[in-house]
């Protein structure tokens, strides 16, 4: 809120500000680690599918060569050429890295966005909180509601 530094700012306000900032600053870290879960999701997903896409299939089948196949294409093409019908033994370990991948991707970002909804709910009762400490000494609901919790925190009384 623009002037809330000339608003008188109790200790309890200040503490419970501090308490938000901090849920802020740690909010900022769990969405950088499911962005990571999701960029580690992206990339291993493309791993597999451009591996699999029939275009792909068609690549390996007719012997031609297209740069930045995926390691499982180039695998399953070399077991082609090779005069083999079956997925070879890197084939298959490959597939099964990205399947980690996959799994373990999709575990950190489930764990990231429930620790995320946690927070949610901790940031609204402190956000109420703070709303009635600041109501309690005059200051307006929506004023309340729209102050800077790092200005609130560094606030003087």
């Amino acid at each position: 809120m623009m002037g809330s530094s000339r608003r008188v700012v109790p200790a309890p306000a200040r503490a419970l500000a501090s308490c938000l900032s901090a849920l802020f600053e740690r909010d900022v870290e769990i969405v950088e680690r499911l962005n990571d879960a999701q960029r580690r999701l992206y990339d291993a997903n493309e791993r597999l599918w451009s591996g699999l896409s029939r275009d792909t299939f068609g690549v390996i089948y007719d012997g031609s060569a297209v740069a930045g196949v995926s390691q499982v294409a180039a695998l399953m093409a070399d077991a082609c050429r090779a005069g083999g019908s079956e997925i070879n033994a890197a084939a298959v370990s490959v597939l099964q890295e990205t399947h980690w991948a996959i799994r373990s991707g999709f575990h950190a970002y489930q764990a990231a966005g429930e620790e995320r909804r946690q927070l949610a709910f901790e940031v609204g009762e402190l956000s109420r909180q703070l709303t009635d400490a600041l109501c309690a000494v005059g200051w307006s609901a929506g004023e309340a509601r729209n102050a800077d919790v790092h200005e609130l925190a560094r606030a003087g009384g």
